[in-house]
């Protein structure tokens, strides 16, 4: 009989021990996150959250789940796992915002081909801080190790998150109304979206992200590979207030268009004026290598504006201070009125 060859895990690629001592690397920045609600600790099957809506008078979960995109590729390439964990947090997050809702919980997932306890270190600890920074709680997530399925020093990550709004304050756009004016909130830069085209301008610019500079000063992989802006502080501001609003929108993947239609009903439209803001530096500096039309631009981008908000224009002043407060820069961009003909125009 032939003597057969001994295999373990380890000599297929996967390494049980050096998955347990990244667990325990990261506890430190899970525990952070942790709000009273939580039972459980890292580690077990699943995460336990006991709520207490008593304050609520009719408490309605929310749910979502989003990535980084091919965002992802530059950030591995430039090293900053930190900033990808942020972004797995914001994408998911700043939807619920959308509809007034608090993140309770986040959990996420990262896949790679090869353990690298660094590397993916920095993108839980990214993902703690950006939790904090919410108030939600990291109660758990899966580190697949998956030799052959990534390149080597590839990774990727994707996000859960649960949040609460009371039914009787959600913000679901029903309340918008002709006459509505449009209050946008500055972004930090591309966020998380279109990065398939930012990867194609850099090509066809052979840029150089390290060296070259932008207008402003940066160095162009800080403003290109800056991490998506967290708006959950600012919208649970504006929920605490006495404001009445009638719509959010995060402005991400489809830009300006899709996230606006999606608030509308079927007879409303919203003009945005594309000159109430300047257009950031880092977006100067992308579409400076190519030609991309005005209406491509700015719905494969948020071209400055991450994310916003609908209101009657008399509670616009009570908005903008409530949001300067809470460290937002914002600018009055459009109004609704009756659709006669699109549902989302640019002018300039």
């Amino acid at each position: 009989m032939t003597d057969k060859k001994s295999l373990s895990y380890a000599d297929c690629g996967v390494d049980i021990d050096a998955g347990n001592a990244f667990v325990g690397r990261i506890k430190k920045a899970v525990n952070s996150t942790m709000r009273p609600e939580v039972l459980s600790g890292l580690g077990g099957f699943g995460g336990l959250f006991k709520p207490d809506f008593s304050d609520m008078e009719e408490p309605v979960l929310v749910s979502g789940t989003d990535g980084v995109g091919t965002k992802l590729l530059l950030l591995q390439e430039y090293d900053k796992p930190h900033v990808a964990g942020i972004d797995a947090v914001a994408m998911c997050v700043n939807d619920l915002a959308a509809l007034g809702a608090t993140p309770l919980f986040f959990l996420d997932y990262l896949a790679t081909g090869k353990l690298a306890g660094e590397t993916l270190a920095g993108v839980v600890e990214g993902i703690a801080d950006a939790c904090n920074t919410c108030e939600c709680s990291l109660v758990g997530g899966e580190t697949a190790e998956m030799p052959g399925m990534y390149a080597p020093g590839h990774y990727d990550i994707g996000g859960f998150c649960v949040g609460v709004v009371d039914k009787p304050k959600m913000v679901d756009g029903s309340k918008i109304t002709a006459g509505d004016i449009i209050v946008g909130v500055a972004s930090n830069g591309p966020h998380s979206n279109g990065f398939s085209m930012v990867r194609k301008l850099l090509e066809l610019g052979e840029a150089d992200l390290l060296n070259d500079v932008l207008s402003d000063g940066r160095k162009a992989v800080e403003g290109v590979l800056a991490p998506t802006r967290l708006y959950v502080p600012a919208v649970n501001a504006l929920m605490k207030s006495d404001a009445d609003i009638h719509g959010f929108s995060h402005i991400t993947g489809g830009g300006m268009f899709d996230n606006f239609e999606r608030l509308l009903s079927d007879d409303l439209a919203v003009t945005i004026d594309v000159s109430a803001w300047a257009v950031p530096p880092v977006f100067e500096y992308l579409l400076g290598f190519a030609d991309v039309a005005r209406d491509e631009r700015y719905r494969t981008f948020n071209m400055g504006i991450g994310f916003a908000v609908v209101l009657p224009e008399k509670e616009a002043e009570k908005v903008e201070a409530v949001l300067k407060e809470a460290g937002e820069t914002t600018y009055r961009i459009g109004h609704v009125h009756a659709r006669d003909g699109e549902a989302v125009t640019l002018i300039d």
